[in-house]
C-alpha cells in the first residue's frame, strides 16, 4: 500500500501538473508530438464510440475510463495503462471528471517497427530472454499495472516537449526509453504481439516485390530493409512473424523458383542461375538440388519429357 501511496503522491505532483498546463481546454488537446493528444474533461461523459488509428499506449493522470472492445470492459486509471492495436472499435467512457479534479489523460501512438527494434535489441544484450512469437488468438487490447521506471519516462518525455531544443534532441530518445520501458513490463509478449499484427502487410508485399525486382544481384537484409523504409532489426522480425521465413531463406526460394520456371522455358542451367543471382554455377546446383531433390538439369529433362508425354496422349 506503501508503494501505491508514492506512486500516487508522484503522478499528483509530476504527471497530473504537466498535463493540467498543456490540455486547457475541454475535450481534445494537440500535443507537441506526433500522435499525441491530450484530453480534459470536467464533468463524466456518457459512452461513445471511436477507433483506434495506431498502436497507442493511453494513460490517466487523474479520474477513471472504461473502454469496451466487444462484449469486454477494460477500465484504467493513474494506476492502470491500456494499449490498444490499430483498428480495433471501441465504446469509451468518461467515469469520473469535475472542475476541481478534471479528468486528464493522454494517447501517444507507438510505430510497430520501432517496438520490434527495441525488442530485438534487449534479445541482444540478454540472450536468455525467450523471443516471443505472436499469437493471434489473443485479444488486441490489455491493461498493465504502471510502475515507477514508466511513470518516469512519462513524464521526462512529456516534459521535453515543453521546450523546441529538448524536443528536436530529446523527444525520440525518451520515447525509445517508453517502449523500452513497456518491453520490461509484466506484458512484454502482448505489446510485441499487437506491433507484430498491426505492422503494415504492404511492407511485407513490397519488399518481397523488391527481391523479385533484383534477384539478379547480391542482396543484404539491411538494403531489404532501407527498402521499405524499416530497420535491419524491425524489419526482419516482421518479416519472418509475417511468413514463417527469414528474409535471405525466402530471397533464395523466389530464386530457385524463378530458376525453376526458367529451365522450363528453355534456358541452360548456366543462364538461369545467372538470371537470378548466383555467381558460381556449382553453389546453384548444390541449392537446386537440396530444394527440389534433383539436378537443374535432370529436373528439366523430366519435365519436358513428361510435357512431351502428355502431348502425344493429347494426340492419341
Amino acid at each position: 500500500m506503501a508503494i501505491d501511496q508514492e506512486l500516487g503522491r508522484l503522478i499528483k505532483t509530476e504527471l497530473v501538473e504537466l498535463l493540467a498546463r498543456h490540455a486547457v481546454r475541454v475535450g481534445l488537446n494537440p500535443g507537441r508530438w506526433p500522435g499525441l493528444a491530450l484530453y480534459r474533461f470536467e464533468s463524466r461523459v456518457t459512452p461513445h464510440w471511436d477507433e483506434v488509428r495506431s498502436l497507442s499506449l493511453c494513460m490517466v493522470a487523474q479520474g477513471r475510463k472504461r473502454v469496451r472492445i466487444g462484449s469486454v470492459d477494460y477500465f484504467y486509471d493513474p494506476f492502470h495503462y491500456l494499449v490498444m492495436t490499430r483498428g480495433l472499435r471501441f465504446q469509451a467512457e468518461i467515469l469520473q471528471g469535475s472542475p476541481e479534479a478534471p479528468f486528464l489523460s493522454f494517447v501517444l501512438q507507438v510505430q510497430p517497427d520501432l517496438v520490434t527494434e527495441i525488442y530485438d535489441a534487449i534479445l541482444e544484450q540478454t540472450p536468455e530472454v525467450c523471443r516471443v512469437e505472436p499469437t493471434p488468438a489473443r485479444p488486441g487490447a490489455y491493461v498493465s499495472p504502471l510502475d515507477r521506471s514508466l511513470l518516469d519516462a512519462v513524464h521526462r518525455f512529456l516534459s521535453c516537449l515543453e521546450s523546441d531544443t529538448d524536443r528536436g534532441v530529446l523527444g525520440g530518445i525518451y520515447l525509445r526509453e517508453i517502449v523500452y520501458r513497456l518491453l520490461r513490463c509484466e506484458q512484454r509478449d502482448r505489446l510485441l504481439e499487437s506491433a507484430v499484427r498491426e505492422a503494415n502487410p504492404n511492407v511485407v508485399t513490397a519488399a518481397i516485390r523488391y527481391m523479385r525486382q533484383e534477384m539478379r544481384r547480391p542482396l543484404t537484409v539491411a538494403e531489404i530493409a532501407a527498402a521499405v523504409c524499416m530497420s535491419e532489426s524491425g524489419f526482419a522480425h516482421l518479416f519472418k512473424a509475417t511468413t514463417g521465413s527469414p528474409p535471405l531463406r525466402f530471397l533464395k526460394q523466389l530464386r530457385l523458383e524463378q530458376a525453376r520456371l526458367l529451365l522450363l522455358s528453355g534456358y541452360s542451367v548456366s543462364q538461369a542461375a545467372s538470371e537470378v543471382g548466383y555467381c558460381s554455377l556449382s553453389h546453384f546446383v548444390s541449392e537446386f538440388k537440396r530444394h527440389f531433390d534433383q539436378t537443374p538439369r535432370v529436373y528439366a529433362q523430366q519435365m519436358r519429357q513428361m510435357e512431351g508425354g502428355m502431348a502425344d496422349a493429347v494426340r492419341v
